[in-house]
């Protein structure tokens, strides 16, 4: 019987136990932030241990950093667990991509870009959108505290072994639909909940046509499907975006490995869903998960539970009514699922030669300083300023609002990352989950518009 992509490397990675109970799986890389990993660091010292793989683990600053003057830190416990983490790094000899640093960026775009990131690993952090490291053929996902310091402790972690949904996605993306609105789509016609117990592979013509940048965005949001593990099969556009990067050193001696790791024809999969995106139009959520999604021109639909009646109460708003209809406020374009190049190119598109709605409070914030530097040297930063963007220091910023980054309470928020939850983006934040292009548009426009009659 063949085997599954996602077999494969996970088979690779067990030193003992048996299918069908927890395995001990060996980490390939362990990425850590200042808000899950100071409790691990202080279990060490506790327990009198060392870090058993200091060169394997490997420190970024993201959720708490200030964007507007990163070394203003005013709230305190922002301030300790930055202090906290940047110290637990010098002392267990953990490399820190620190405050202000070249790589310093979000977890999830830091280790893509700096070669960390890599086909066939196993990879775990402290970070539910620690899937995102699945589009390169890595087994990846979130972790516990506890989970934490056993990494820290052992290189290795109990798991056990999820079952395969393969997700085959085929057909053309129409003009102003991006992979964004794929994932959307799927988790607005399945459910937060049909990943569960599955790792995900994502398949199809249309995978292989994405970029990177694409296929990461897809893969970051399947923890919002319900699955820890999103993964795709390495091809010549993962190969090509891993060469040359600083820790890709093993690069050729690596290659003919990763063109080793994709399904086999007869591997048999638990679950198969298909999907054609020929068709598919721009997402816009309404509701406080990002099942509550709706095409942009489908009315919001009527109340079927509870949930939904809870949901319409917190987001001020009514079935029937239609995304254009939402009184938008501010304007997000930002996040490890939507911050990386492309992402504000395509938005640059759209913003170029237009100004940004008088009711509307827009900020761009790049997800790594790689990503700014590159944005800034192709002049995209003066774009995003002439039209009345805040162009911002990088950082996790207001996808999750545990910085000085917070949508008003009441005020409807354009975002393009990851979770729609209620106070996700602030106290009574109301967010709207979008691709970049939906947002920008909507920053010029002051609602939401449909963006495939606004991109060129």
């Amino acid at each position: 019987m063949g085997q599954t992509l996602f077999d494969k490397v996970w088979d690779k990675h067990v030193l003992h136990g048996n299918v069908g109970d927890p395995q001990l799986l060996y980490i390939d890389l362990h990425l850590i932030h200042e808000v899950t990993s100071p409790q691990a660091f202080e279990g060490l010292r506790i327990q009198n241990r060392r870090l058993r793989r200091p060169d394997l683990t490997f420190a970024t600053l993201d959720h708490n950093v200030p964007t507007v003057d990163i070394f203003n830190i005013k709230d305190e416990i922002a301030n300790k667990q930055i202090t906290t983490l940047q110290k637990n790094a010098k002392d267990f000899g953990v490399h820190i991509f620190d405050m202000g640093s070249d790589e310093q960026g979000i977890l999830h775009m830091v280790g893509p870009e700096t070669g960390l990131t890599q086909p066939g690993k196993t990879i775990v952090c402290g970070d539910s959108h620690t899937a995102t490291h699945g589009a390169f053929g890595a087994i990846a996902f979130g972790i516990g505290t506890s989970e934490v310091e056993h990494v820290f402790a052992t290189q290795t972690l109990w798991q056990t072994k999820p079952k395969n949904l393969k997700i085959d996605i085929n057909g053309k993306l129409p003009k102003g639909v991006y992979a964004k609105d794929i994932i959307l789509y799927l988790i607005n016609q399945y459910g937060v909940d049909f990943g569960t117990g599955y790792a995900l592979e994502f398949t199809g013509e249309t995978i292989k046509s994405l970029s990177m940048e694409a296929r990461m965005t897809i893969c970051n949001m399947a923890i919002e499907a319900g699955a820890k593990y999103g993964i795709m099969q390495p091809d010549e556009t993962t190969f090509e975006y891993v060469k040359g990067r600083p820790y890709a050193d093993n690069f050729e001696r690596s290659i003919s490995e990763w063109k080793q790791l994709y399904s086999d024809k007869d591997a048999i999969f638990d679950k198969v869903i298909e999907m054609d995106v020929s068709e598919l139009e721009p997402q816009v959520t309404w509701g406080t998960n990002p099942e509550m999604g709706v095409n942009f021109n489908t009315p919001f639909p009527e109340i079927k539970d509870s949930n939904d009646e809870r949901a319409y109460q917190y987001m001020g708003l009514e079935p029937g009514q239609k995304a254009e209809d939402i009184e938008l406020g501010y304007v997000f374009l930002g996040s490890c699922t939507n911050a990386r190049i492309t992402d504000l190119i395509e938005a640059s598109h759209i913003v170029k030669g237009n100004h940004v709605h008088p009711n509307i409070t827009a900020i761009v914030v790049p997800g790594s300083r790689t990503v700014k530097k590159e944005a800034e040297s192709m002049g995209l930063d003066k774009v995003f300023k002439e039209a009345g963007f805040e162009w911002r220091e990088p950082g996790c910023s207001m996808c999750l609002g545990m910085n000085p980054d917070q949508v008003p309470e009441g005020v409807h928020c354009a975002s393009t990352s990851n979770r729609n939850f209620e106070g996700r983006q602030g106290k009574g934040a109301r967010t709207h989950l979008v691709s970049p292009a939906m947002a920008a548009a909507a920053a010029i426009n002051g609602r939401f518009v449909d963006v495939r009659k606004v991109v060129v």
